[in-house]
């Protein structure tokens, strides 16, 4: 089932039944310029960061899946975890019973690769493709696609920010261990921008009416990946996707306020407005 989503999504080399994909392996294989093998290249670079067998990152997916299933008996997680390297093309694969890992966009944020890659891969992305992130992105994965993908209800950035806020929170619950930096995609002093302008971000948002925005490509400034929000603080030292952070302050401030609600009724209360305003998120 992987091999099949690798080479028909992933690669994508056509259907394997297909007479062209032989022709396409062959081309993944061949010797590139001055004689180089880009395809070895690239094996050695992933066998040198992961020599053994992960033993770490096992131990440490197992844990986070321990502890989901701590809060959900009959969740249905990846039966495999399997992992492999695309030439770039994908970072995870969530696929039926499996959830796959590409190692080369893990191997280290000053791996000789990543430079040639910048048009793609911006900096401020590669500088997390390192073996640490590993354990996040997994249970991320899980949590976001297979337990609780997104409401096409949730329209506004509010239902979002909240949304996104709960699977922060979640990731909290499952990886008590790991440093808020990784669970986000922060650096230290961008989680710390935040933490010293919490009052000013929450007041941006309420200045500019963005709570009950519903327009689709304004609203995803606050909630994807970027190296700053050019909106807020100078010299481009404010974080990205502010309305995540904060969407996590709110919902971290409401369950502590609200210590009678557990996990699941949490995860299932599809309520933005009411958690809001039950949290009485004032940061100063």
């Amino acid at each position: 089932m992987f091999y099949n989503d690798f080479i028909n999504v992933i690669i994508p080399a056509t259907n394997i039944k297909d007479t062209a994909y032989f022709s396409t392996l062959r081309e993944i294989f061949n010797t590139g310029q001055n004689g180089r093998q880009p395809y070895l290249d690239l094996k050695h670079e992933v066998d040198s960061v992961y020599p053994g067998n992960m033993e770490k990152q096992s131990l440490e997916i197992a844990d986070a899946f321990k502890h989901i299933k701590y809060y959900y008996p009959a969740a249905k997680l990846p039966a495999n975890i399997y992992t492999y390297f695309s030439g770039f093309q994908a970072q995870t694969m969530i696929g039926d019973n499996y959830f796959a890992i590409g190692l080369d966009m893990f191997l280290g944020a000053n791996s000789k690769f990543y430079p040639a890659l910048t048009a793609s891969i911006p900096r401020y992305l590669s500088r997390r493709y390192t073996p640490e992130y590993i354990t996040a992105r997994v249970s991320e994965g899980v949590i976001r696609e297979d337990l609780f993908p997104e409401s096409d209800d949730d329209k506004t950035l509010l239902s979002k920010m909240i949304y996104n806020g709960k699977i922060m929170y979640f990731m909290d619950q499952v990886l008590p261990d790991a440093p808020d930096t990784i669970k986000i995609g922060y650096t230290v002093p961008k989680l710390k921008w935040c933490q010293n302008n919490e009052a000013q971000i929450w007041g941006y948002f309420l200045e500019e009416n963005l709570l009950y925005e519903t327009d689709y490509q304004k609203i995803q400034h606050y909630l994807t990946e970027a190296p700053f929000t050019p909106e807020l603080g100078e010299h481009n030292q404010s974080a990205p996707k502010l309305g995540v952070w904060t969407g996590w302050q709110i919902v971290k401030q409401y369950m502590d306020k609200h210590p009678e609600v557990t996990l699941p009724k949490l995860m299932s209360d599809g309520d933005a407005q009411k958690i809001l305003n039950e949290s009485k998120y004032r940061p100063k």
